[in-house]
């Protein structure tokens, strides 16, 4: 009886020790990152190290039991009826106040030489970037025109860029010259030769053509000709202003010659907004911050369209539409993916105010972000001018995002409905505050 009881009792806490493996391990799996996602290891330079730690750790700390706490998405961030509508509300905003996206990473550095974006900390009190400008490299700086990468160079640079290129369409030419001269020497009888020489002579010139086109990118946006290296002065400046923001940015000087400083630069450029979101932000943070005393976990900022084509790549989530809303600098994302349940109910439900008020653009996104979008003025942009906008970000979407998003959020005319409401409501009560004020005063 005894060694049954033993063996009943080994039994019991080997399975309960399996079980309790098991669900350590599910809970970690749950708590990585989807494939794909940047994480933040170590505090970008300047910040403070031990804040940096403590926020982390925070944010990854293993939250308690919720108990019976479910997830409870408000209409507000789910999609419109009209897919489109989403970003079309973000396009409208871009054209309400005729905004130009940033481009690339010498754009971003002149919205922030002429205060247009302004440089946030990479922690405080209430929010932490969280994996912000993760995707950069080292490169040299490029200006993203027509959809390729132009070299940026001060005029010894550009002067050797230049010189290669001719050396390599020179050699080109005359490869391809030799070729057609062996294919013209050849009886009509050697068809395999003459297939291969084709085919060859076809593969030159096309690296030709692609040759020739960054030739002509130099001349146009540089203004140089085979006579007159140098002589165009037009990026030249984008390289001087780069050149002036990079040796005193944040009270730090960087070398653009430097492959390290150059992408520690980048990852300060990115982590910039307009501020109005910034405003916004730092409202949602306080308010996450004093309920929850964790900081708000913010993935991204302003994104030009040369970095949003790169992040494409490993996340499909990152829109390639002409006018992309992280380009504008008025998004951010917030990181849910180690939030509670409760938490997360939380964080909804203010944004879930901010768009009733007419604030603010959002979406509740299957990559554990909410893409949040500001409007400048505090309010939304016209139907009409939303409806305007729809052809520009592309054909409609029948199939739903996913199976907790299945319920549509309310269309563009309720929201705005619940806007004016909210509007109606606190002019009424400035109204009533003026009145207040004015009887005071004649009974004073």
């Amino acid at each position: 009886m005894k060694l049954k009881a033993r063996h009943l009792l080994l039994l019991i806490v080997v399975t309960a020790a399996f079980a309790a493996g098991v669900w350590a391990v599910a809970r970690f799996t749950l708590k990585q990152p989807p494939p794909g996602e940047p994480t933040t290891a170590a505090p970008p330079p300047a910040a403070d190290p031990d804040l940096w730690t403590r926020s982390l750790e925070k944010i990854k700390e293993v939250r308690g039991d919720t108990g019976n706490v479910a997830i409870e998405i408000p209409s507000e961030l789910r999609h419109y009826d009209e897919r489109r509508w989403f970003l079309a509300t973000q396009v409208a905003e871009v054209k309400k106040f005729n905004l130009e996206p940033v481009q690339d990473f010498v754009d971003l550095a002149g919205t922030i030489s002429r205060g247009e974006m302004v440089p946030l900390p990479a922690v405080t009190d209430t929010y932490m970037l969280f994996g912000v400008g993760a995707r950069v490299n080292s490169d040299g700086f490029t200006r993203y025109v027509a959809n390729q990468n132009l070299e940026l160079n001060d005029e010894a640079g550009l002067s050797d860029a230049y010189a290669r290129l001719k050396s390599e369409q020179q050699k080109l030419q005359k490869e391809i010259s030799d070729l057609q001269a062996e294919l013209g020497e050849l009886n009509n009888s050697a068809g395999t030769k003459r297939d291969e020489l084709d085919s060859e002579i076809k593969a030159q010139q096309q690296e030709l053509k692609s040759n020739e086109d960054d030739l002509a990118l130099i001349n146009k946006y540089y203004g140089l000709s085979s006579s007159s290296a140098g002589s165009g002065p037009k990026l030249f400046r984008d390289y001087d202003l780069l050149q002036a923001l990079a040796k005193d940015f944040g009270g730090r000087s960087f070398n653009l010659d430097d492959s390290s400083d150059r992408q520690t630069l980048k990852v300060y450029l990115l982590s910039s907004l307009r501020p109005q979101a910034l405003k916004v932000l730092e409202e949602i943070a306080k308010r996450y911050h004093d309920k929850f005393d964790r900081p708000l976990p913010v993935s991204s900022l302003v994104r030009p369209e040369q970095y949003q084509h790169l992040l494409r790549r490993v996340n499909r989530y990152a829109v390639v539409i002409d006018t992309p809303p992280h380009s504008t600098g008025l998004a951010f994302d917030i990181d849910y993916r180690y939030m509670s349940i409760a938490e997360q109910n939380f964080v909804m439900t203010e944004l879930a105010r901010m768009k009733v008020e007419g604030r603010i653009e959002v979406l509740r996104e299957r990559g554990a972000n909410y893409h949040v979008f500001a409007f400048i003025d505090g309010q939304r942009p016209s139907d009409d001018l939303i409806n305007a906008s729809l052809d520009e970000v592309g054909s409609p979407v029948k199939q739903r995002n996913d199976g907790e998003q299945a319920q549509s959020q309310q269309t563009s005319k309720k929201v705005r409905a619940k806007s004016r409401v909210a509007k109606n409501t606190r002019a009424n009560s400035k109204m009533t505050r003026t009145a207040s004020k004015v009887k005071a005063k004649r009974h004073r």
